[in-house]
């Protein structure tokens, strides 16, 4: 016997699908049952195996960025294709994917293969913008935010769009490599792709999160020299050795001597005077985090008088669709071990999970919401 709910689904083409709530700024998750449209022609739809937590998440929860309330957060998604667009010809029903952020794909920055600084950046992934002819999710006759990062992955299922959707391997890990679309590419894309940190170069990492242990592992990878983590966690500061960190210290003034690239993930816009006193002569400092709005006390003649340079970076400065399988190469390779960073969560303790990373006793929590 088919419900009177799921036949009028079914005649307008809709799933019902799970999905974790927040209805204002502030607020808790809440799970509920919710009507998702078909996909429209560039859209994907997602049944959702995995997705990691991000503290853009947390900062959008709160209300700090322009979100629409009531809204489905969630962008590190990762699961199997069960529709397409009827403008999609190379994704399939069945596909393993993973989903990163969203972008427009005809400015200037896409063209070049840096779509996080898209101009639409904000409205496509902040806003969850989307336009006429793409499907949404109801809760009846009120749209539910959602499109949020161009998927909202905290549910069972996610409209996603052609730009943002990454094929991979069906024998690969879904929950493993869910933070990949987002958390892991900041921090590694960050130091191999914008700084480019060449064999023997020097580099610390402020903050030893995802992000900046992410850009420990690539800075593995890249074959730095020194690579220094400053955090104040004794048990992040341990991990960080183990994945490569030649030295650790609670903050800049306990590691010695000065370094050719400085990754700040931290956010705290005092960190980012001393950072620059213990940049190299041409050294670069990357702002990796979020910041408040307001200055921050950096002497610019230290900066112009030794050739030092400070650089913004959003996901990495890189192209999710090239740089999500050099990724996942590193992955299969065992230098990407991912799982050391990762405690996995069932989809129902969301709030355990977002506890977790908010007292930074997870690093990367990943939530896990079926097999696929």
């Amino acid at each position: 016997m088919v419900s009177a709910l799921r036949l009028r689904f079914l005649i307008m083409g809709r799933i019902a699908i799970r999905a974790a709530v927040v209805e204002m700024p502030g607020g808790p998750f809440h799970f509920e049952t919710l009507a998702m449209d078909p996909p429209g022609p560039d859209q994907v739809r997602v049944r959702l195996h995995a997705c990691g937590i991000c503290h853009t998440d947390m900062v959008m929860r709160e209300g700090a960025l322009p979100t629409p309330f009531p809204v489905i957060l969630g962008h590190e998604g990762a699961g199997v294709v069960d529709a397409v667009g009827s403008a999609i010809d190379d994704v399939a029903v069945g596909d393993h994917v993973l989903l990163s952020f969203h972008s427009c794909g005809a400015c200037g920055a896409c063209h070049d293969h840096q779509p996080g600084y898209c101009v639409e950046f904000v409205p496509r992934n902040f806003m969850g913008l989307t336009h006429e002819g793409e499907g949404g999710i109801w809760r009846g006759d009120q749209r539910i935010g959602s499109n949020i990062f161009g998927q909202s992955a905290f549910a069972s299922h996610a409209l996603a769009h052609r730009d943002n959707v990454v094929r991979i391997d069906p024998d690969l890990p879904l929950d493993i490599l869910a933070p990949l679309g987002c958390g892991i590419q900041t921090g590694a894309g960050t130091v191999l792709e914008t700084l480019k940190v060449a064999p023997g170069q020097s580099i610390a990492i402020l903050g030893a999160g995802a992000v900046g242990l992410s850009s420990v592992m690539a800075a593995m990878i890249a074959g730095a020299g020194r690579i220094a983590v400053i955090d104040r966690h004794a048990s992040r500061l341990d991990l960080a050795r183990t994945l490569g960190a030649t030295e650790t210290g609670d903050d800049l003034g306990s590691v010695e001597g000065l370094f050719d690239h400085i990754v700040d993930t931290t956010g705290v816009p005092a960190l980012l005077g001393p950072a620059v006193e213990k940049l190299a002569q041409r050294g670069t400092l990357a702002l990796v985090g979020a910041y408040p709005p307001g200055g921050c006390a950096i002497d610019p003649s230290a900066i112009m008088s030794m050739g030092r340079r400070i650089v913004g970076v959003v996901e990495g400065g890189i192209d999710p669709q090239r740089f999500i399988p050099r990724l996942i190469g590193y992955y299969r390779d065992g230098r990407l071990p991912l799982e050391k960073l990762i405690q996995r969560y069932a989809f129902d303790d969301l709030h355990t999970a977002f506890a977790a990373s908010e007292s930074g006793a997870v690093v990367k929590p990943v939530v896990v919401m079926d097999r696929p």
